[in-house]
C-alpha cells in the first residue's frame, strides 16, 4: 500500500523516463510520504510492440477492413515476417541482445516498407557508425513501419512520443477532448487501462498524481482519470506538470473536475505535500497554487504561507520503481548529435531552477519556472550524480536546464574532475561569449559530449528584437569553441518571428548553411514561431507588430493565433527549411542554390558566401584579466636534468616530458624556472579547493624572478597552453 501513485501518462520518450515523478518521489522520501511511480507510456509501448499483441493488431485491422493503402497492404502481406523478430528486436533495443545487431544488419533480414525508402540517402553514414548504431537505425525504421500500420489501420492518434496530441494543442475549449472521452476506449486505451488497473490494485493509493508535461500526454491523463473515477471513486486524483503550468492557468470549465479533483501549478513539491495533508485530514485546508471544485464552482486556492522548497531541500531524484532496464534506444536519423534525444538511458538532473538570462521575448519569462532563478551548488550536484549512479548504475546525465549558466558548468566540471568521476553529460545553453575555448576544453575533460542552444533566427536585427543577448558572429565563435573541443552542437532554429521578412528568412538559412559547411554545427531543428500568452510578445503584442486573434478561452490558454503586419505566409517555408537542414546534417547539399530547396521563388541571399568563415577569423584577444583562474589538467611530467655550457656560462637545464592520452611532448627550462613551474602546476590541478588567479601566479613568480610576462608567453608555456593549461 502506498500513499501516492505518481504517473507519467503515455507517451513521452522511449529511451529514458521523463524526470518529473522521480523529482517528486525524491522529495516525498524526505517527508516520509510513501509513493510509487510509473511511466505508463513505456509499459504500454512494450505491451503493444510484442509479438502476441501485434498479432492481434493485424487481426483487428483485417476484421475492420482498414488495410487500404499500398503501404499497409505490403506490411500486412509480410505480417509473419514482421511478427517473427519483433520480441528480439525490442530486446536488442533494450541492450539485452547485442549480438543480434549482426543479424539485423544482414541484407533483407528485417521486412521493409515505406520507412526504408529513406535508407539509400543514409548509406553514407553507416561507414562512420558502429554496427550497433546501424542495427539500431534499421530496427527503428522497422518499428516505424509498424507504427505507420497502427496509425493508418487502428488508431490515427498514435505516436511513439505522443498520443492524441492534436486534442491538447491550442485546446481553448474542452469540448472536443471531452467528446472524445465519451467514445469507447481505443485499442491502445484498453492496453493502457489494463496496466493502470493492475498497478492500482497492487499499490492501493490514496492520491494518484498525473504529471502531464506535453499536449501529447493530456488525452491519456484524462482517459486514465475517467477510469479511476468510474472504478475507484474513493481515490483522489491530481494533475500537474508542464502542460497545466503553461496552459491551464485560467481554467474555467467545471467539467474538467469530473475527471480531476485537483490541478496544481508550477513547482509541485509543496502543493503535493499539502494535498496529501488535506487527504489525510480533510479539515486541513492549506493549499499552494491549486485548483479544485467547491460548491459547483472552480476555486483557485493559494492560501498557504509556506514558501516553496529551495532546490537544496528537494533531495536527489529517486528513479526506483521505474523499469530502467526496459527502455528502448532508437536512432531515427544517422546523426550522432540528433540521436542523443532517443538513444541511451540518461539520468536527468537540473543545474538551476529557472533561467539566468530570462529576457527572450518569445519565452514564458513571466512564469515561475523561468522567472525564479535558483542555482544549485556544484558540490551538491555532483553528490546527486554519485547517488544516481549508485541507484541506476548509469553514468550518463542530461541536465534539463532552460539554459545552464557557464559559471556553474565550470564549477560542475571542476568538481567532477576533482572527484575523478567518469561520467557523460550534456545540457542546454545560450551561445554566449563566456564559453571560451578553454572553458569548452574543461567541460569536455569532465565528460560533456554535447550542448544544445537557441540560435533562433540567424539575423542580428531579429536576435536584438528577441533580446537574445548574442550575435551571429558570437554564435559562430562559440560553436567553433565547442566543436574544436569535440563537443557536439545542436541549434534550435526559428522562422516566422514577428516582423521577419522573406529576405531575412532566406538570409537566416544561408547563415545556417555556412555554419554546417564550416563544421561548427552538427545538428539543428527548425520550428515556426508560436505566440504564447505568457511571453513578452504575448503580453505586449502591439510592440512587435502583431495582432492576436483571441478566442473565448475556458480550457487551455497558451498558444495564440495571430496576424503579422507583414502579411507573410511563413508556413510555406517549412518544408524547404527542414529539407535543407536534413541534408546539411548529413553533410550534403552545401553547393546547391538555396532556391533549389523551395518550390516557389525566393530572393537571392544577401549574405556573403564567406561570412561565417570570416567571423571565425576574428582576432582573439590575448589580454589576460588578472582575476582569471588558471587550471592545469595535465599529468605530472617526468624530469631529466643536464648541464649546458654556452659562451662560457654553465647552466643546469630541466627537460620536462609530458604524456597525454594521444602523444607526448617536452619542454626545457633553466632549473630555477623549471622547479618553480613544477611546483605551480601541482597547485593548479583541480584537486585543490581553491583555484589560483593569474595575478597570484604573477605575484608568486616575481618573488623569485623578473619579467613574468616574458616567461609566461614563452614557447615552453605556450606548449602547455595547448595541452591542458587553461585560463577560466
Amino acid at each position: 500500500m502506498k500513499d501516492l501513485l505518481l504517473i507519467t501518462p503515455p507517451f513521452t520518450q522511449l529511451n529514458t523516463p521523463y524526470p518529473a515523478t522521480a523529482y517528486l518521489k525524491g522529495f516525498l522520501n524526505t517527508k516520509g510520504i510513501s509513493a510509487f511511480q510509473m511511466d505508463l507510456g513505456i509499459e504500454v509501448i512494450l505491451e503493444l510492440f510484442s509479438r502476441k499483441t501485434f498479432r492481434e493488431v493485424f487481426e483487428i485491422a483485417s476484421e475492420k477492413n482498414t488495410i487500404t493503402t499500398e503501404n499497409t497492404q505490403r506490411i500486412y502481406a509480410l505480417k509473419n515476417e514482421y511478427l517473427k523478430p519483433l520480441d528480439d528486436v525490442i530486446a536488442f533495443l533494450q541492450g539485452k541482445k547485442p549480438t543480434f545487431a549482426r543479424q539485423i544488419c544482414t541484407d533483407n533480414f528485417l521486412p521493409q516498407a515505406s520507412r526504408f525508402n529513406q535508407l539509400d540517402d543514409m548509406n553514407w553514414a553507416f561507414g562512420n557508425m558502429g554496427i550497433q548504431d546501424k542495427a539500431k537505425h534499421l530496427a527503428t525504421l522497422y518499428l516505424e513501419d509498424l507504427s505507420d500500420f497502427i496509425v493508418e489501420c487502428i488508431d490515427e492518434n498514435f505516436g511513439f512520443s505522443r498520443y492524441a496530441e492534436r486534442l491538447g494543442q491550442s485546446a481553448n475549449s474542452f469540448d472536443e477532448l471531452c467528446q472524445h472521452l465519451q467514445n469507447t476506449p481505443t485499442f491502445i486505451d484498453a492496453i493502457t487501462l489494463k496496466i493502470l488497473d493492475e498497478r492500482l490494485k497492487t499499490t492501493t493509493p490514496k492520491l494518484v498524481c498525473f504529471s502531464v508535461p506535453f499536449p501529447g500526454n493530456l488525452y491519456s491523463a484524462f482517459r486514465c482519470s475517467l477510469f479511476i473515477k468510474t472504478n475507484y471513486p474513493k481515490i483522489k486524483i491530481a494533475m500537474g506538470g508542464g502542460f497545466p503550468n503553461t496552459e491551464l492557468r485560467s481554467l474555467s470549465d467545471v467539467r474538467v473536475f469530473e475527471f480531476f479533483d485537483f490541478i496544481t501549478l508550477d513547482d509541485g513539491e509543496l502543493p503535493i505535500e499539502l494535498l496529501y495533508n488535506h487527504i489525510q485530514t480533510p479539515n486541513y485546508k492549506e493549499f499552494k497554487r491549486t485548483f479544485y471544485l467547491e460548491n459547483g464552482k472552480i476555486v483557485y486556492q493559494n492560501n498557504s504561507t509556506k514558501p516553496d522548497y529551495k532546490q537544496t531541500e528537494v533531495e536527489t531524484p529517486d528513479y526506483s520503481d521505474l523499469l530502467l532496464d526496459q527502455y528502448i534506444s532508437v536512432i531515427e536519423i544517422a546523426n550522432p548529435m540528433h540521436s542523443l534525444w532517443s538513444d541511451g538511458r540518461w539520468n536527468k538532473l537540473t543545474m538551476a531552477h529557472g533561467c539566468y538570462w530570462g529576457k527572450c521575448t518569445f519565452c514564458d519569462i513571466s512564469l515561475d519556472y523561468i522567472k525564479i532563478y535558483e542555482p544549485i551548488a556544484a558540490t551538491i550536484l555532483v553528490d546527486r550524480m554519485e547517488q544516481l549512479i549508485a541507484q541506476t548504475n548509469e553514468t550518463g546525465f542530461h541536465f534539463v536546464d532552460e539554459a545552464a549558466p557557464p559559471s556553474l558548468m565550470k564549477a560542475l566540471a571542476l568538481e567532477i574532475i576533482k572527484r575523478q568521476l567518469t561520467v557523460t553529460w550534456w545540457t542546454n545553453i545560450r551561445f554566449e561569449k563566456n564559453f571560451t575555448k578553454d572553458l569548452c576544453i574543461l567541460l569536455k575533460a569532465s565528460g560533456c559530449i554535447a550542448v544544445s542552444g537557441g540560435l533562433e533566427v540567424a539575423s542580428d536585427r531579429l536576435l536584438a528584437l528577441i533580446d537574445k543577448g548574442v550575435t551571429v558572429e558570437q554564435v559562430a565563435q562559440v560553436t567553433r569553441n565547442f566543436t574544436e573541443a569535440n563537443i557536439m552542437v545542436h541549434a534550435y532554429l526559428m522562422y516566422g518571428y514577428p516582423t521577419q521578412t522573406v529576405q531575412e528568412t532566406v538570409d537566416s538559412l544561408e547563415m545556417v548553411r555556412q555554419l554546417f559547411e564550416v563544421g561548427v554545427l552538427q545538428s539543428g531543428f527548425w520550428h515556426q514561431f508560436a505566440l504564447t500568452a505568457h511571453s513578452p510578445i504575448g503580453l505586449n503584442p502591439s510592440d512587435y507588430g502583431i495582432t492576436p486573434n483571441y478566442k473565448d478561452i475556458s480550457f487551455a490558454n497558451n498558444d495564440i493565433d495571430f496576424t503579422d503586419e507583414t502579411g507573410i505566409n511563413h508556413n510555406q517555408f517549412s518544408f524547404g527549411l527542414k529539407k535543407s537542414l536534413y541534408n546539411f546534417m548529413h553533410g550534403i547539399g552545401f553547393e546547391l542554390p538555396l532556391q533549389d530547396w523551395f518550390e516557389f521563388n525566393i530572393p537571392k541571399t544577401q549574405i556573403k558566401p564567406d561570412y561565417i568563415y570570416k567571423c571565425l577569423e576574428t582576432t582573439i584577444d590575448f589580454n589576460i584579466k588578472p582575476t582569471v583562474k588558471v587550471v592545469w589538467l595535465g599529468n605530472k611530467p617526468t624530469i631529466t636534468s643536464q648541464t649546458k655550457t654556452k659562451k662560457g656560462l654553465t647552466k643546469e637545464v630541466l627537460t620536462l616530458t609530458f604524456h597525454n592520452k594521444t602523444d607526448s611532448f617536452q619542454i626545457s627550462l633553466e632549473k630555477p624556472f623549471g622547479l618553480w613551474l613544477l611546483t605551480i602546476l601541482e597547485r593548479l590541478t583541480p584537486i585543490h579547493k581553491k583555484q589560483r588567479s593569474f595575478a597570484e601566479l604573477k605575484t608568486d613568480f616575481e618573488t623569485q624572478f623578473e619579467d613574468f610576462e616574458l616567461f609566461w608567453f614563452s614557447k615552453p608555456i605556450l606548449k602547455l597552453r595547448d595541452s591542458g593549461l587553461l585560463f577560466l
